[in-house]
Formats: C-alpha cells, structure tokens, sequence
C-alpha cells in the first residue's frame, strides 16, 4: 500500500539534508555549494543554514575567493555543540563512548561486565559511568542529545526490552531503555549491537562500499550487521543480523540448539582456545567453556600470537576458521548481493592477520558464490570500541540524519 508524504515533515527533512551536507564536508561548503548539493533554491538553503548557525549547529569559517565578486563564506559543522553517550553491554565488557557531533570519540571507558545477575546494579553502574564521563570533560548536561545503548539480542525494541540475551544471567525482559532513562535523566535509545555496528559505518564512512554491506561482528559471539542501499535492515522485530545458526559443517559439536555444524558455536574464540588446548599449543589449569571470560581472553591472546607462526597445528585451526565463516558469508551474499563485508569487534583484531586474507580468498573462488561482482573483504576502520560508537552514532542519526521514512505519515 502507498503511503502519503507528510508535508509538514519537509521543512526539518530538507534541514537534516543540509545538515548531513556540511558535516559530510571536513573542508567545509559554501551556500551556494549547499544549494547545488542539496537542490533546494538558494534562498530556502540561505534560511536553513542561517537557522543551523542560530542554533550552533553549523558555523561560519573562512571566506574563500574564488573569483571576482563577493567572497564565499565556507560553513562548517560546530561538532562540539552536540554530544552523544554511546553504551555498548557486553557479557565480558561494558564499553562507553562520549561522541561529538561529527561522531569523533572523544573520551571512551571501558568496565568489566559483573557476572552476577543483577541488571539493576548494572544499570545504576552505567548511569554512574555516564555521569563521571560527561563530569570528567566538563560537558553540560544540555549540550547532551542522548545516549544510545547497544546490546545483544533478542530484544524488544518497542518497548526497550532485553530479553534474556546469551551469557547474559538474569537479564530475561529487563527494560533497559527506560530504566536507564529514568536513572540518567537523558532519552535513551536501544538498538541490537550488531546493528549499531552497522549504524557506526555508516555514519562515518558514507562512500559506494556502504551502499550494500554486511558488518561481521566478531566478540563473544558473532552477528551480521546488514545494509541494503545505504539503509539498516532491522526486521520486523528489530532482531535482523542472528547468523550464529547458518549450518556450515556437518559435524562438529552440538550447538545450543541442537544441531551441528553451526557456524555461531565453531568460530567464536571460546571454541578456537578450545581446540588450541587439545592441540597442546596452550595450556591451562582446568577445562575452558565459553563464561570462562577472563580465561578465554587470556588464551584467545595466547593463540593468536602463536597462529603468526604459521605452524601446521595453528594454521589447520585458523583455516578451520576461515572456511567455515567464508561458506556463511558466501550463503549472506547470495542472499542479499551485498558487495562488501567489513569485519570489527572486541576479538577481532587480535585474529585478525590469521583470518583476513585467507577469507578473502576463500569468499571469493568459493564456487557456490553466485553474484559475480568482486566481494570486498576489510577491516573496520573504528576499532574494537565499534558497537559503543554505533550507539552514540544512532543518537546522532536519529536527531540529525536525513530519513525519507519521515516523510510518510505514520500509520
């Protein structure tokens, strides 16, 4: 069913275009290169951009003479007039990230996530940690646009629910968004990790790979951020991205879900420490399982510098690793004809010279890759910190980046 256009929303949208326009520009723009970007006519770009200025969004830099006539005024973002807090809970790490305006971190922290299974202690924590960050550099509470909060799901994005995310004890329907609203004082939005991942690219990096892409997430687990013609594909629950059960073998060890093969239980760190144990390349005290966090870190560590030396033993492991995530990339990119995957995450670094290259290959001359366009294999250029970033990122899209869903009136 078509849907109309809320005319009433075309003022702030073509607001929000300008806006994008200008932060998307380091060099800055002048009115006359924002009214030809943006196609609107000089005047109406002459009203907006004088409003964003009024509103200390955007300000005026430099004169620049380009010829004869009256010089040009270039416009620039004002990225330390906005700020956004970025929450990214983790089952072994709670990572926080103060943004700017231009999505640049400008103070970050990370805390041990307690394994006791106590959300409300956990969310008075993170309003603590919120509180210091901003006090810590002298940021106005006013200057704050809100906090986004990644997590894992399953979730309930309607009503800002967790619901009961692995390796998470005791977090089944906690209502996250709001709680941690109401114990900051701020509007908090809630969005899954792998998704806020995603959110983060894009904010950043707005060139053609990220017109169709697929963010693999690599930390206590894995997920599939995804992005079809330069917007997010959430789902209708909002759960878009649980990949962990694409079967890739057949055999292996029993996942949670009964079956095997599953490409979520053979390639997540805690299974690689586990297979580097039985191979005697590590060692440890007593057995290894996936809540061994701060074992399985120690060990994932361990392994990954031994897997640079690329002995038989470690190399038949990282290959292991690499054929089995490459055959689930191959069935994501028939599905969707994603052109590029981009790969980050807490875990991901430190694997990272061991898998990326043999993945490339393996994606690439596997033979039941159907698209025939080049699949682009990289590396994030955020960091470990990319889900935290993703969420003070969807602050930041959701108050300021043009959406052409907000001109259709809602149902």
């Amino acid at each position: 069913m078509r849907r109309g256009h809320n005319l009433g929303a075309v003022g702030e949208f073509n607001q929000a275009v300008i806006l994008d326009l200008i932060r998307r520009a380091p060099d800055g723009l002048s009115r006359v290169e924002v009214a030809q970007a943006s196609g609107l006519s000089a005047q109406t770009a002459s009203n907006i951009t004088r409003r964003l200025i009024d509103g200390g969004l955007v300000r005026e830099g430099e004169r620049l003479i380009t010829g004869p006539g009256k010089p040009r005024t270039l416009l620039r973002l004002n990225a330390s007039s906005r700020y956004t807090v970025g929450v990214h809970l983790d089952p072994t790490v709670i990572t926080y990230a103060l943004l700017d305006l231009a999505g640049s971190v400008v103070a970050d922290h990370r805390a041990r996530t307690p394994t006791a299974p106590d959300p409300a202690g956990v969310i008075a924590d993170m309003a603590h940690e919120i509180s210091a960050i901003l006090e810590r550099q002298s940021i106005p509470r006013e200057q704050v646009l809100g906090v986004g909060i990644a997590a894992p799901g399953p979730l309930d994005a309607s009503r800002g629910n967790v619901l009961d995310p692995p390796m998470l004890d005791g977090w089944d329907v906690v209502p996250l968004r709001d709680a941690l609203s109401q114990a900051t004082g701020f509007p908090v939005v809630l969005e899954k990790d792998v998704t806020a991942a995603a959110i983060a690219e894009l904010w950043v990096d707005s060139g053609p790979r990220r017109d169709n892409f697929a963010f693999f997430y690599y930390g206590t687990g894995i997920g599939i951020g995804l992005v079809i013609n330069h917007e997010v594909l959430r789902g209708a629950s909002d759960n878009a991205g649980d990949m962990g059960h694409i079967m890739v073998q057949a055999d292996g060890p029993v996942c949670s879900c009964g079956r095997r093969g599953c490409v979520g239980d053979l390639v997540v760190p805690h299974r690689i420490v586990q297979r580097a144990l039985a191979a005697g390349l590590i060692a440890s005290d007593s057995p290894v399982d996936r809540a061994d966090f701060d074992d399985v870190d120690r060990l994932f560590t361990e392994f990954t510098v031994l897997a640079m030396r690329h002995d038989a033993v470690s190399r038949e492991i990282v290959m292991g690793v690499a054929t089995q995530i490459s055959r689930a990339i191959v069935s994501i990119v028939n599905l969707l004809d994603v052109d590029t995957i981009v790969f980050g995450g807490p875990f991901w670094r430190r694997i990272e010279p061991a898998l990326l290259g043999a993945i490339r290959h393996l994606v690439n001359t596997d033979p039941a890759l159907i698209p025939k366009h080049p699949i682009h294999i990289e590396n994030s250029g955020i960091g470990e910190d990319v889900a935290a970033i993703g969420a003070g990122c969807l602050v930041l899209d959701q108050s300021l980046a043009p959406h052409t869903s907000a001109l259709l009136i809602s149902r």
